[in-house]
This record gives structure tokens, sequence and C-alpha cells, in this order.
């Protein structure tokens, strides 16, 4: 039987850049593979289910393995585009259409849903109508990414400072000057590596 993981990080600030924000697994057969613990986690985790719900799905890979399949190779898919997309906004470049296809395909799920259109390489938002599928669980998710997406080179998105960080995050900040996922993670360290620096160097000197 498996069991529900705890600990998923949510330091994004926005429901979509948090789904990009979580791990690959390369146990899970390929490289930016999603595991089926961390994706049920991170539905907890939101409230997008209940932890009731969510001991319900962990136990789909065994009851329908098909479905869980198909689930989860639709999560990857929209947080790979997802990944893309938003670096593309924090670098202020175009989003490329195919990054797209994978967010309309989840908002397509919902009961009368708005859907990403592209007008004169401008992203706006357009009303179709509603599938039936399990993706109905992305639903939310894909909703914030279309929001953020429309937000175009307005956009607060960004990426953290750090080389070796592959982490998003949305700057709510007052001067809109923030530059790390969280200073725990990567602010402190930082500041950390900056004084070792200065100290040798000021050592060097002496």
């Amino acid at each position: 039987m498996s069991e529900l993981k705890q600990g998923i990080t949510l330091v994004g600030g926005r429901l979509a850049i948090d789904f990009a924000n979580l791990p690959s697994q390369p146990a899970s057969g390929q490289a930016n593979g999603l595991s089926w613990e961390d994706l049920i986690e991170f539905l907890r985790a939101t409230n997008i289910v209940s932890q009731e719900r969510a001991e319900e799905l962990m136990q789909l890979t065994e009851s329908d393995a098909h479905s869980a399949f198909g689930l989860l190779s639709g999560a990857e898919r929209l947080r790979d585009s997802l990944r893309l997309a938003f670096q593309a906004l924090a670098q202020k470049r175009h989003i490329g259409r195919e990054w797209v296809v994978p967010i309309n395909e989840v908002l397509r799920v919902t009961e009368g849903h708005d859907e990403l259109i592209e007008v004169s390489r401008v992203w706006q938002m357009g009303y179709v109508a509603r599938e039936n599928s399990l993706d109905w669980l992305l639903a939310a998710i894909a909703r914030s990414a279309a929001e953020l997406i429309t937000e175009g080179e307005a956009t607060r998105v960004r990426m953290c400072a750090n080389p070796v960080c592959s982490l998003f995050f949305y700057d709510n900040s007052r001067t809109h000057q923030r530059r790390w996922c969280t200073m725990s993670l990567c602010g402190n360290r930082h500041k950390v590596a900056a004084f070792s620096r200065r100290h040798n160097t000021k050592k060097r000197k002496d």
C-alpha cells in the first residue's frame, strides 16, 4: 500500500508556480519524471483535494493503473510546459504556442472554461466548452498558469538568482526587487558565501 509523502515545499506564491517547482524524479523512468507520490501530496498540500481523497488517489495505481498513468503523464507534460513558459516570462521572452497547448488541454475539462488564445502575439482568455476527465484535478493549476501568462511582460514571475537553484517565484515584495526563492534556501547561503569570499580576500591582503 502506498503512503502519502509529507513536506512539499511551496515557495512560489502562485499555485501554478509551485506546481512548476515540483522536483523531477529520475527513478520514475525518465529524466524529467514526476512521481505519483509528489503529485498527490501537492494536490493535498494545496487543498485541491482533501486528505481522504488524497489517500484514495494514492491507491489508484493499483485499482486503475491506466487512469493513474494518464493523469501522471498529463501532469508531467503540464509541469514541463509551465517551466518553459515561466522561464520565458521571467526573461521577458515570447511564450511559445507549444508550451500553452498542455495548459489549454487541461482547461477544457472544466465546466465552462477559459482558454488561452494568441492574438497578435499577445495571449488573451477565450471561452470554450467542457470535456470530462480525471485531469480536472489539474484544472486549478492550469487556470493559475493562464492568469500568469496573460500578464505578459508586466508579470512578476521570477527565477531564483542562485545559479544552481531552479525554482521560480512570484515577486510580491514591496519594491519588486526580490531575488531569491526564499532567504532560508538561497538568500542566506548567498550571504554566507559572499561573507566567506570577503573574509578570505581580507586574509590574503593581510
